[in-house]
């Protein structure tokens, strides 16, 4: 019988007269990955901020190798061996790489008194090696902000490493992963494993669950459901005790655009190029070239370095006045050139970093519904509390967003309700053009399921969506077009009839896939 490395029994917790979690017991052995299971707001985050020491008030209790612990900060389930990666990342921005995985870990010299810089950047250099990031003694010296979002998760997945922890939990660790990067993760756990490792996963993609779980328990209203080997927990099960009922099919049927009549296009991209904002580099984006109808979900696949979140902020204007081509939206010349442009004349932009670029997680909820649109609350020029709170209770309601009133920080809210908040603020500007860069990052499978819905809604009623997902079943079943990129370039683009995984995942590595009419 494996060691048992964790039993947390009977956790309760409470936030004023809210209880999110009610008698809730969990246990973990060596070289197993136990998956914690269940919808945006069952409890799944207060478990393991409880088990990292950030609410060190709770019922019930944890014991690590059989002995009784109560961790009063995260310090302390540090030494104990306990590493968290939580899905909202903890870096340091403007610390270097190498100062951010050995933070708190800092070797020494001279007694302790003095850093010892070349065994820091060893450490740091081995443990990013591991993960697959070929980084110089200079990048690892370069601040962290300096880096794209899945190159961060990994730096964020080497820190949690550096400790040597027995125990180890991560949350939506794939959430800015390529399909490559992820592979190289699940490597990484399986050597996790074999060192004795126990891991708690979370995450809210089906098939992610059932590729590393060796047991699943399911939460749901603050209780736990159930637990089971994965063996034993089919997709049907699991779902039933995650959303309380059997799940419809999740990507039904629908017309196109040309079934519909709706043929007019909506956003035409013609040579479009990104610069690469290093001198002496190619282009992010070169020459391409791609036109949207109303009513028509374009997604976009690619590894990292293709260009999608280049073409997207390109054309939401992000950058400034710096992209060549030529955009047109509904026949009239446009050009990116500010966000605020952009917005005026119907493009909005969804972005993959929620924290940084998505929301402003300190103001309401209220607040950032109405943030892209306060002339629509503000007739005069004078902003209305009446018209931006029932603004904001509109897109609560349509979205189905958990909280206890729109009043409520957004950034105590669980990660797939700020998503949804984020997706508020944008379709409150009412575009024409969406641009959606991973929708549905962190978001459980009941709200994925909901948000589907509605993107097909907006889209039957004549809304143009672009969509970068790095969910291939979420780009195949939601999109009626898939345009592979690589290394700026549009290497394929495939009706729903013709794009597999294979010929997706093939054009968008740089082969050359032959393609229907």
């Amino acid at each position: 019988m494996p060691e048992k490395l964790l039993q947390l029994s009977d956790i309760g917790k409470r936030f004023g007269a809210n209880r999110v979690l009610e008698s809730v017991s969990f246990d973990l052995y060596a070289g197993e990955v136990h998956v914690l299971a269940g919808e945006n707001g069952a409890g799944k985050t207060t478990l393991i901020r409880i088990l990292a020491g950030i609410h060190p008030e709770h019922e019930g209790t944890i014991e690590l190798g059989g002995r009784t612990v109560r961790f009063r900060n995260p310090i302390e389930a540090s030494r104990h061996g306990i590493s968290v990666i939580h899905q909202e990342l903890s870096l340091v921005e403007s610390m270097s790489v190498a100062d951010n995985i050995c933070l708190g870990r800092e070797p020494a010299r001279a007694g302790g008194l003095l850093l010892d810089r070349r065994a820091q950047l060893e450490r740091a250099g081995e443990l990013c090696a591991r993960l697959g990031l070929s980084f110089t003694r200079e990048d690892l010296g370069r601040r962290a902000e300096q880096f794209p979002l899945s190159v961060k998760n990994r730096i964020e997945i080497a820190k949690a490493l550096a400790g040597d922890a027995r125990i180890i939990v991560m949350d939506e660790p794939t959430s800015a992963l390529n399909h490559e990067e992820v592979e190289r993760l699940f490597a990484l756990i399986d050597h996790l494993k074999a060192r004795g490792c126990g891991i708690v996963y979370i995450t809210h993609k089906m098939e992610e669950i059932y590729r590393v779980a060796d047991r699943i328990t399911v939460l749901r209203d603050g209780r736990r459901v159930g637990t089971a080997a994965a063996a034993d927990c089919p997709p049907p099960t699991l779902i039933r005790w995650m959303i309380g009922r059997d799940l419809a099919e999740q990507f039904a049927p629908r017309a196109g655009p040309a079934a519909t009549g709706v043929r007019a296009p909506r956003l035409v991209v013609s040579r479009f190029t990104v610069p690469s904002p290093g001198p002496g580099r190619p282009p992010a984006v070169r020459d391409l070239s791609v036109a949207v109808r109303a009513g028509e979900i374009v997604g976009f696949a690619g590894l990292q370095g293709a260009g999608c979140s280049e073409l997207f902020n390109g054309l939401f204007g992000a950058y400034g006045a710096v992209c060549g081509g030529r955009v047109e939206i509904d026949g009239e010349p446009v050009r990116p050139e500010s966000p605020g442009a952009s917005i005026r004349r119907g493009l909005a932009f969804l972005t993959g970093d929620r924290k940084n670029t998505g929301l402003v997680l300190g103001m309401s909820v209220e607040r950032n519904v109405s943030l892209s649109s306060l002339p629509r609350v503000s007739p005069g020029g004078v902003l209305s509390p009446g018209l931006e709170r029932s603004l904001a209770e509109h897109y609560v309601g349509a979205l189905g967003i958990r909280l206890e009133s729109v009043d409520q920080e957004t950034g105590a809210l669980s990660g797939g309700n700020q998503q949804k908040v984020a997706l508020a603020k944008w379709l409150a500007t009412r575009p024409r053009v969406l641009l959606l860069e991973e929708p549905t990052r962190g978001v459980d499978v009941g709200a994925k399921h909901e948000i589907y819905g509605l993107l097909r809604g907006l889209a039957a009623e004549g809304l143009a969506i672009l969509l970068i997902s790095t969910e291939m079943p979420e780009l195949l079943g939601l999109c009626d077009r898939v345009v592979a990129l690589h290394r700026g370039r549009v290497m394929g683009v495939f009706d729903r009839s013709e794009a597999t995984p294979e010929r997706v995942l093939a054009a968008a590595m740089g082969a050359d896939v032959p393609q229907g009419n």
